[in-house]
């Protein structure tokens, strides 16, 4: 027996949901840049058995997508490995799923699936709906009588390790918990949005603004998927950080720190990394046009930190900010030094970073002289209200 003949022997041993499992975890490796030996011949079955579209991304089996319908606008494609706050990974849900049924509530997830697949069979929606809403109500109670306890989580913990090495899949459970327990808050917070927000300007900042304080005195366990379906309408995510800067007594990272929303700036960072890893897979295949775009907005990112939080370079925000930069810089340093020094690299024009441009340095200085009319406002309304 070669060994083409003993992998597929492999294989079939396992249960098609343990090979749906197999696939995603698999992926999730490859994303985070770890290698495998044989892995591309492994997913290339996995994906003619489970993706009849040739997806490279983990789709959910009809059971399973019916009872994360709620999560589907704060998915994110890709495995991060790093704290996202607001959003889940869609590559988690796979083993999330394959937990729950063979060791969360195994007895009640066989029934659950019989009745759906029933339901679907008829094409009857309102019935599926409502049986996947009554599972999700149960799975939600049980999580919580799971995370009343230290030992009970820690032995979740451990179940769940069993189908996955990822290390934010846990954290990916709490954060279902939070969004099945607001129910349809979320929806209907996200239908109050608008559709698209093209420039966040002040009378845009302080509409969503409003929506969230409403939505937060409700429900502020879910208010960190709030603020990423917010971040959803607008055209740069970096933008978010204005729901923190607009509300700050000044611009300094203090100050900015003590505003409401201040979360936003994790959140900016948070997508910041994002890019990051979407910018080591397109080197790796060689997308060098959409490294070209990531990076563009990635320097895009950094300046509009720097620019409307002063001092940010002292403190938790701008270390992370710098450490990514860093990442960033060893990518596109390995990418460039591949061709020679007198051979231009798209990825090395300075054009790339628009700051740096002569309207970017203008657009600068003039950002600057509004914070030193808006700072000396705000220091002669504080030394009238102190007199």
């Amino acid at each position: 027996m070669n060994e083409i003949d003993r992998l597929s022997e492999f294989l079939q041993r396992l249960t098609p949901l343990s090979r749906s499992c197999l696939l995603s975890e698999l992926e999730r490796l490859e994303l985070c840049g770890i290698d495998m030996p044989g892995s591309g011949d492994i997913q290339s079955r996995l994906r003619a058995e489970f993706r009849k579209d040739g997806s490279t991304q983990a789709r959910a089996t009809s059971p399973s997508r019916y009872f994360f319908a709620p999560l589907e606008l704060l998915l994110i494609d890709g495995a991060p490995e790093h704290a996202n706050m607001g959003r889940i990974s869609r590559n988690t849900l796979t083993p999330i799923w394959e937990w729950i049924c063979r060791d969360l509530l195994p007895t009640m997830a066989r029934d659950y699936i019989k009745a759906i697949n029933e339901q679907v069979a008829v094409n009857n929606q309102k019935e599926v709906l409502k049986i996947a809403s009554t599972f999700q109500t149960k799975v939600v109670k049980v999580l919580e009588s799971t995370f009343a306890s230290a030992d009970s989580t820690e032995f979740a913990r451990g179940k769940l390790a069993q189908y996955t090495a990822s290390r934010s899949a846990f954290d990916d459970v709490r954060k279902m918990l939070h969004v099945l327990r607001a129910g349809d808050a979320l929806p209907k917070f996200n239908e109050k949005l608008p559709e698209k927000i093209a420039r966040f300007d002040d009378g845009q900042v302080v509409q969503v603004t409003a929506q969230l304080d409403a939505f937060k005195k409700a429900h502020p366990e879910a208010l960190p998927f709030a603020l990423a379906l917010v971040a959803r309408r607008l055209t740069t995510s970096w933008q978010l950080v204005r729901l923190a800067t607009k509300a700050a007594a000044s611009k300094s990272a203090s100050d900015v720190a003590a505003a409401p929303y201040a979360c936003v700036v994790h959140m900016v960072l948070d997508r910041l990394d994002d890019k990051r890893l979407a910018l080591r897979i397109a080197l790796r295949h060689n997308r060098v046009l959409i490294a070209r775009d990531l990076l563009a907005e990635i320097y895009d990112t950094e300046y509009a930190l720097k620019v409307r939080i002063d001092g940010i370079e002292h403190c938790e925000w701008g270390v992370r900010l710098q450490q990514l930069m860093d990442a960033i810089a060893t990518l596109v340093s390995a990418e460039v030094s591949r061709f020679p020094s007198n051979v231009g690299h798209i990825l090395g024009s300075r054009r790339l970073r628009s700051h740096d441009t002569l309207s970017g340095k203008l657009t600068y200085l003039a950002w600057k002289g509004r914070d030193v009319v808006q700072d000396g406002a705000a220091a002669f309304r504080k030394l009238i209200g102190q007199s």
